[in-house]
């Protein structure tokens, strides 16, 4: 049972990597000859390295990425080297882990300019007409005006769940998540199992209704935080 439970925590963590496939994909397309063996090795190991990364498990996300790495580097292909990083980024921002992308900034001089967009994006500094050069989901949150009950709606709106955490991830950096923004990242976050992002938005969670000063539901979530700080 346990075993058949982690193979669909991984489907499901590949099949939420789609939603940021517009730029961060590796691999060719169905219409196109098979990739070669590095490139899939690549994107096996970074899917890998995302899967760990939102279970909790750091040493062996980083280990992943570094083998995916290693199999980029191979083809000096500095653009995918890019998108490999920005991959990374983005998983932490979607755990609410706010740092500098420091493995895409070296990088950022030789990515395409839909990549900088994208880096820029999840450091909360975007704006302007670069905004058109992200995945469709992400261009409403480049506007400072997009908070509160709009905000939620659109957030709402986006199917993959990854991609969703991300957007809640920026909204949240830059002011704009409210109580109930934060709800929906913990319901998505609860929902896949990802324990790092519904760790990080629990404590959120918590510490904003004690500011409220619903101090029993602060309790609430604090126990929930134990249940899940437990299962690691």
């Amino acid at each position: 049972m346990m075993r058949t439970e982690a193979r669909s925590s991984a489907a499901a963590t590949k099949k939420a990597l789609a939603g940021l496939s517009i730029i961060l994909m590796l691999s060719a397309c169905a219409s196109t000859p098979p990739p070669p063996p590095w490139r899939a090795e690549a994107q096996s190991w970074l899917h890998q390295g995302i899967d760990s990364y939102l279970d909790g498990a750091t040493a062996a996300s980083d280990a992943a990425f570094e083998r995916g790495r290693r199999e980029i580097a191979s083809s000096g292909r500095i653009d995918l080297l890019a998108r490999a990083e920005l991959m990374r980024c983005a998983a932490a921002v979607a755990s609410a882990v706010f740092e500098p992308c420091a493995g895409f900034d070296p990088l950022r001089q030789d990515a395409g300019a839909a990549e900088r967009a994208y880096a820029d994006y999840l450091a909360g500094s975007l704006q302007g007409e670069a905004g058109k050069l992200l995945p469709a989901a992400h261009r409403p949150f480049v506007a400072d005006a997009l908070a509160g009950e709009a905000a939620l709606g659109t957030l709402k709106a986006i199917e993959d769940p990854l991609s969703r955490l991300v957007a809640l991830g920026v909204l949240f950096r830059s002011g704009r998540a409210h109580a109930n923004a934060i709800a929906l990242g913990v319901d998505t976050a609860s929902e896949r199992g990802w324990r790092r992002p519904l760790l990080a938005w629990l404590e959120i969670q918590a510490r904003l209704l004690e500011q409220a000063g619903q101090h029993e539901e602060a309790q609430r979530v604090k126990r929930r935080i134990g249940i899940v700080g437990a299962s690691r």
